[in-house]
């Protein structure tokens, strides 16, 4: 899936990079799907072959899983400020690996059993981490207005 010209891509987002680094991504092996979404489940770029309503679907989903790890972290740890590093959630197929990809941005892959999650959680910090904050942050949309 690509985004074009026409979707609103807010400033911050690199959608090259993205789509760059979902490509070099989908092709660890093991790993089927990505999606970039923001913390309020906006789509910012999505692997290939993944359809824009499976896409919309994981976005939403992701951001409401994100949120929730967040409050269940800090009520069970007795911080609230507990700064989310990465939601890993089995299934019986496989493994969704979200992480936060700048602010107010998140990184999901969907991978099969097979996966080496070691070396997929390495490589998605490590595109992360070369892209910094220069990219990947996304701005709070207004809800008020």
């Amino acid at each position: 899936m690509t985004l074009s010209d026409a979707d609103a891509v807010q400033p911050g987002l690199d959608l090259e990079w993205t789509t760059k680094a979902l490509q070099t991504l989908t092709q660890l092996h093991g790993v089927v799907h990505g999606v970039v979404l923001t913390s309020d489940g906006m789509i910012k770029g999505a692997s290939s072959g993944l359809s824009r309503a499976s896409a919309e679907g994981a976005a939403a989903v992701t951001s409401g899983l994100q949120s929730c790890a967040r409050q269940v972290a800090g009520a069970l740890s007795g911080h609230a400020d507990t700064a989310l590093r990465q939601v890993v959630v089995e299934t019986g197929d496989g493994f969704v690996f979200s992480v936060p990809a700048g602010a107010h941005t998140h990184l999901v892959l969907y991978t099969t059993r097979e996966a080496d999650l070691g070396m997929v959680s390495y490589e998605v910090h490590r595109h992360i981490g070369n892209l910094g904050s220069r990219v990947l942050n996304t701005p709070a949309r207004d809800t008020l207005g």
